[in-house]
């Protein structure tokens, strides 16, 4: 890191200590009897790893609060923190506390689990001690860390997880990832540092994999939204398995010209059934839509479809598919899971059932 670069990590800590710093006042401040007697910071803390520690009394008994701040509270420097706080408080008796400005669900996991209270700038608070307990979650995400998230779950970036959450413990190198997902290797290096940030994935010798692949479908599964397209409405006087069978025999010349695939609901009928709808689900590429058009003798409709497809701007979705039975393509598991979640309570129930069908990992 150049020393530039340091200079300005340096001045950020320490602007954000002063506002932990508030914090944590503030916080203390919500509880009648409790008095701080003394708040040191890092300036007076040399060469201890600890950034704020504070004398208080409550109930007549002392205590010491021993705070570890850090600009970012991504699960990677959390495990950081929580060993830097460990390690004081046992040599030196203390009540650990972590403090950044904003603490997402995995984070704050990691600090109860450690045993570690922790506070955010965004009103996340679990603070426990003899005459004093504080716990707070708030809903949502700040905007900084949404727009981070939003990022993360692009197309170019999709591509890179849905190739990763095919076999989460197998591990890739780079250039291999970027190969199989179709984006550049500069691309998988930026996903692969934001997941390894996260916590979601590590880093070994033969490359990187998923460690918390669950959380990381959580996360892309609460800020998913169903894919860039043109939605298109059809009528089709074939129905139930004439339709398949039609389907199944028609399917390998009509992938030739362009490319289709069972999606939603239809897709999750056979990867992992569970909720029937009278209307057959595609995704599709334009070429793809207009041979399906002739194998199926669609009609556009604007009232009583029975067929719908949407034809998507992302064709690494369309590639990413998987084929559970003879001549029938479908969106992978994890593709399905994301878009039935979205699609309605019934769509939620499917999604869970297809999750532990299908997307069980240890």
């Amino acid at each position: 890191m150049c020393y530039v670069q340091q200079m300005l990590n340096t001045r950020k800590l320490l602007n954000f200590e002063a506002e932990a710093e508030s914090l944590l006042r503030g916080v203390l401040a919500k509880a009648p009897g409790l008095k701080v007697q003394a708040l040191r910071t890092s300036l007076d803390l040399p060469d201890t790893g600890i950034d704020i520690v504070c004398s208080i009394s409550v109930l007549e008994r002392q205590h010491e609060l021993v705070c570890e701040v850090k600009t970012t509270g991504q699960p990677r420097h959390v495990r950081e923190a929580i060993f830097q706080l460990k390690r004081y408080v046992a040599q030196r008796d203390g009540i650990p506390i972590f403090i950044a400005p904003y603490l997402s669900e995995d984070a704050r996991a990691l600090c109860i689990e450690s045993g570690v209270g922790y506070l955010d700038g965004y009103g996340n608070a679990h603070i426990a001690f003899p005459g004093f307990f504080v716990s707070c979650t708030m809903a949502g995400k700040p905007t900084a860390e949404r727009r981070d998230l939003k990022s993360l779950f692009k197309p170019k970036s999709a591509s890179v997880l849905r190739t990763l959450l095919r076999e989460p413990t197998t591990p890739w190198r780079v250039a291999d990832l970027a190969k199989a997902a179709m984006v550049s290797v500069g691309h998988v290096s930026n996903v692969r540092n934001s997941l390894v940030e996260r916590g979601w994935a590590e880093i070994a010798d033969g490359g990187v994999f998923l460690s918390k692949p669950n959380s990381l479908l959580d996360t892309w599964r609460d800020e998913y939204s169903p894919p860039a397209g043109e939605r298109r409405s059809f009528y089709t006087t074939q129905h139930g398995s004439r339709l398949i069978e039609t389907l199944r025999d028609q399917w390998d010349g009509l992938l030739q010209h362009g490319i289709v695939t069972f999606a939603s609901f239809s897709a999750a009928n056979w990867i992992a059934p569970f909720a029937r709808t009278g209307t057959h689900i595609f995704y599709a590429d334009e070429e793809g839509l207009e041979h399906l058009c002739e194998i199926l003798g669609l009609a556009p409709t604007a009232r009583g479809e029975n067929v719908a497809v949407t034809v998507v701007d992302d064709l690494a979705l369309l590639r990413d598919s998987i084929e559970p039975a003879p001549g029938i393509h479908c969106t992978s598991p994890v593709q399905t899971y994301l878009d039935l979640y979205v699609s309605g309570e019934r769509g939620r129930e499917a999604a869970e059932h297809l999750r532990r069908e299908t997307l069980q990992w240890s």
